[in-house]
């Protein structure tokens, strides 16, 4: 007999016989119909969890990971209000359900059984995954088992804030709203969780408001692996900025009681807390999981005498609200109710193909209020000086410090953050000026931390803010990319649309930095975001490109909804000269704001017949140096700027090299996993022309002299380009 039946028969046996574990006796606030109402919860959680296996066993469900152990969560349910956004536990049916039951018309028994199922009609994924959560119920789907929802959970409690200030015009978290985050003990050693516990207590011990309440439920294991007993109470009990609140689990009373308290102090003092409440695990970690192979059998045994629904039995007996037999019927009755409706809900239409699966990768449009823009004096106003200089030729880090300028100015719910991005304004000056221009409301400098700079604009992205973090190197994206991959790309996936996390992530990257930085600064490899599915990844080459890119950027974000990468090209920055000392030709002068460079549209620059050279980034601009030398030899070549290098602009691209005798692939990202290899597949499939490719070298950078050796040069495009030229005659 599997651990789940052991427990079933423990239940019936010792309910019958009125044989429950020792606790408290009931006392607090919860009042006797409020009781019932949570074990109704428990039962429907548990009988969920029973009839999940039974679904899996009879290859008619997929998912196995259950609740039983943690339905004291109900409680903790009841105790906040049902607009306060709840970031969840993959472990906390017992809270969803709890939750719908303040809520009119809804139906979690055959919600939560359409998801066991993966049938299209699961209202919340579509039938993409097992996941928690309701539009109605203000719960974003969570597939997290390694808490990197936390960061962004501190993104929305700072949103909550923010919004009082500022509110934005697609905002949805009421204004006295607490955001509620719950994870499990493992997973708040991660360095993701770690990483959001300093922020919210950095940001508290500002007095920064952040309505925030952190739950951790601690059963003691993370699949096998023990949590040393006292290791969360003696880790979190004494954190400056952060309030620590324990209570039971096990005890509905208790647990109601200890989170109305810990609710009511984030609420009215709009200051974080972290709620610890002690749970066990039954059955094991998942269905095909058996905690005996790696726990004593007596161990086990001991957790399942200490079920929860046991100690709700005893309480709702002693607090006279509901007998064992009553109880026990309850019981029978969710169960039988649940084994019924499975077999309804196993009947219900699957995804069938790709398209299906993948309809909800891209987000829907939303209808976004008109703006007529800032009028001519408040421009004038806070561009100062600058707005002289508009009509003169200008290098690329100055026109995107413009372009950035005008968008705030004419859209109130564009918020930046980062490291250094507001007194500093930028390790490279690109935000000089914001923070004075918009107070730092706006212009939020962080602590240096990536993954709660990302995780600080997807929270506030929730709430209808356009966030334009910046990271400050391509390099420091790797250590928080997960936030990117595995929370804002996957939000509308496995929300089938509902929730979306709008943002343009502005990134210092590339190469060809003289003398400065090595690896750490000077990072080519952008595989990791273009194998992000649903991110839009754009690289500029010139500063008037720049501004009207980010224009666009920023309109998939605000309308489309889109999550958008803004990969700059630090060696660009202070570009001037394109041939030599003092000519200029790298300079531009700033478009009017109402031109932008639609999403896959690319670059032509020449029409010359003979060669296309198809490149991005630096590429460009040493291909045009490179040109100059190829037409001395006879060669016409036109110069086209990709722009756009993730998706793909196939259709501009076959476009654009069209009447073209040879084509040539600059790249300077690496040879493996670079832009050319999606390049030379996609010519080899639409082209005939002799075709060829430069990358840079498998490598890192270094730093000092050779900071260009590995990547593509003007001299190595030239050599390149004139045997392409002899290759094809």
């Amino acid at each position: 007999m599997d651990r789940a039946a052991i427990v079933h028969d423990n239940f019936l046996r010792r309910v019958a016989a009125r044989d429950f574990p020792e606790g408290s006796a009931p006392a607090g606030p919860l009042s006797g119909h409020e009781a019932v109402a949570l074990y109704r919860a428990q039962c429907l959680s548990r009988a969920l969890d029973r009839q999940s296996r039974a679904m899996q066993k009879a290859g008619q469900g997929f998912y196995t990971i259950g609740s039983s152990g943690h339905e004291g969560m109900a409680a903790v349910a009841a105790a906040l209000r049902q607009t306060d956004p709840a970031f969840l536990h993959y472990r906390d049916a017992a809270f969803q359900i709890a939750r719908a039951d303040q809520v009119p018309g809804q139906s979690p028994t055959w919600d939560i059984l359409l998801s066991f199922a993966s049938s299209s009609e699961d209202p919340i994924s579509g039938g993409r995954h097992k996941v928690l959560g309701s539009k109605a119920l203000c719960i974003p789907p969570q597939t997290s088992t390694i808490a990197s929802h936390l960061p962004k959970a501190v993104g929305a409690a700072y949103a909550v804030a923010a919004a009082r200030r500022h509110r934005p015009e697609h905002a949805d978290m009421p204004e006295d709203a607490i955001v509620y985050c719950s994870f499990g003990d493992a997973s708040a050693n991660h360095s993701t969780a770690q990483g959001a516990f300093n922020t919210a207590q950095w940001t508290s011990f500002q007095s920064v408001p952040l309505p925030l309440l952190f739950c951790c439920e601690d059963n003691g294991i993370g699949i096998s692996t023990k949590t040393p007993k006292g290791w969360i109470a003696a880790t979190f009990a004494n954190r400056p900025g952060l309030k620590y609140f324990s209570c039971d689990g096990l005890d509905l009373f208790d647990t109601y009681r200890v989170a109305q308290q810990a609710a009511d102090y984030v609420r009215s003092r709009r200051k974080p807390a972290f709620l610890h409440v002690r749970t066990v695990r039954l059955y094991g970690h998942a269905g095909a999981d058996m905690p005996t192979t790696y726990m004593p059998k007596a161990e086990v045994e001991a957790e399942e005498a200490n079920d929860p629904l046991l100690h709700s039995v005893r309480l709702l007996d002693q607090f006279g609200a509901m007998s064992p037999e009553q109880a026990l019927s309850v019981y029978n009755d969710t169960c039988a109710r649940v084994a019924r409706v499975a077999e309804q809900a196993i009947t219900r239409p699957r995804l069938q193909n790709a398209k299906e699966v993948m309809a909800s990768l891209i987000p829907p449009t939303r209808p976004c209020a008109p703006t007529n823009g800032p009028t001519p004096e408040r421009r004038a106003e806070v561009f100062g000086g600058d707005l002289k200089a508009h009509s003169e030729p200008q290098i690329l880090s100055r026109l995107i410090n413009w372009a950035l300028t005008d968008l705030m100015l004419e859209l109130g719910e564009i918020v930046m953050m980062g490291e250094d991005v507001g007194r500093k304004g930028g390790v490279y000056g690109v935000t000089q000026k914001l923070q004075t221009r918009f107070g730092p409301d706006r212009m939020i400098d962080t602590l240096l931390d990536e993954q709660s700079i990302l995780g600080l604009a997807i929270g506030m992205a929730q709430n209808g803010f356009t966030p334009i973090p910046e990271i400050q190197f391509l390099a420091y994206l790797h250590n928080a990319e997960d936030q990117l991959r595995g929370e804002a790309a996957t939000l509308p996936f496995f929300s089938n649309g509902q929730y979306t996390n709008p943002m343009v992530v502005r990134i210092a990257g590339l190469g060809y930095q003289k003398g400065f930085g090595g690896h750490f600064h000077n990072d080519n490899s952008v595989a990791v975001l273009r194998d992000i599915p649903g991110l839009i990844l754009a690289c500029p080459s010139n500063g008037a490109d720049a501004a009207r890119m980010l224009r666009e950027c920023v309109r998939l974000a605000r309308e489309e909804q889109r999550l958008v990468v803004f990969l700059e090209p630090i060696a660009l920055y202070p570009m001037r000269d394109l041939h030599e000392a003092g000519d200029g030709g790298w300079m531009q002068t700033y478009p009017d704001p109402s031109e932008k460079i639609g999403f896959g549209e690319v670059g032509v620059d020449g029409d010359g017949d003979d060669l296309a050279i198809v490149t991005f980034g630096n590429g460009v601009y040493l291909s045009h140096q490179a040109r100059a030398a190829l037409l001395a030899d006879g060669i016409k070549t036109r110069i086209i700027d990709m722009r756009w290098l993730s998706p793909l602009p196939k259709a501009a691209l076959t476009q654009a090299v069209t009447g073209a005798e040879r084509i040539l692939i600059v790249d300077e990202t690496r040879h493996h996993g670079g832009v050319a290899e999606a390049l030379m597949a996609h010519f080899h499939e639409t082209s005939d022309v002799p075709l060829a490719r430069i990358t840079a070298e498998d490598s890192f950078i270094a730093t000092g002299p050779a900071y260009a050796a590995t990547m593509p040069s003007k001299d190595s495009i030239e050599a390149a380009a004139r045997s392409l030229m002899e290759a094809g005659t």
